[in-house]
């Protein structure tokens, strides 16, 4: 299994039915997402560092909350912008996030409610402010496409370790990973 970011993101976009239109309101925002990155910034972290096993990923190194911070500043405008039109760019950088959380550490059991604090307080702010709310739809579905990226991202560095250590074939991996599915419901 080796992903490639730019067709992952087509993927993702057609069973998101994220759309042309999606993409013009997400665009016709990126001021206003620029404006609350930093509201939700301090809103995502506080939500994380509840967590004590969170808390201790966060805080692990020197200067990290710093750079998570700044990262997930600009990661939520460009959700809005899209970088280059939602094109091999963006691709390319929600790989490299998605390899980052694995390489933190940090679980799918972690994201999703993290994501789902993103979509809500998004929808929060946006009724707070008598705002337009076509871009909460939008929005959610870029969410979810972001998401889909952490988690394959854990997906695929799982099965290529194993692959690498084993010498397993992908279709034995994968075989294996049904069979051990099915013996576990």
């Amino acid at each position: 299994m080796s992903l490639e970011p730019r067709q992952f993101l087509t993927k993702m976009e057609q069973r998101m039915l994220l759309t042309d239109e999606d993409k013009a309101i997400l665009q016709s925002n990126a001021d206003w997402g620029k404006e609350k990155a930093s509201h939700m910034t301090d809103h995502f972290y506080a939500y994380l560092e509840r967590d004590e096993e969170m808390a201790n990923i966060l805080h692990a190194g020197q200067g990290r909350m710093d750079r998570l911070r700044s990262t997930f500043i600009e990661w939520f405008h460009e959700m809005f912008t899209g970088m280059d039109n939602w094109g091999e760019e963006y691709a390319q950088r929600r790989w490299r996030i998605g390899l980052v959380h694995v390489k933190l550490g940090i679980g799918p059991q972690h994201v999703v409610p993290a994501m789902a604090t993103v979509i809500h307080e998004s929808e929060k702010i946006v009724k707070e402010e008598g705002k337009d709310v076509s871009v909460i739809n939008p929005l959610s579905k870029i969410c979810m496409i972001d998401l889909a990226f952490i988690e394959q991202a854990y997906v695929e560095v799982s099965s290529q370790a194993v692959q690498r250590e084993t010498g397993w074939t992908e279709s034995l991996f994968r075989r294996l990973i049904a069979t051990g599915a099915g013996s576990m419901q």
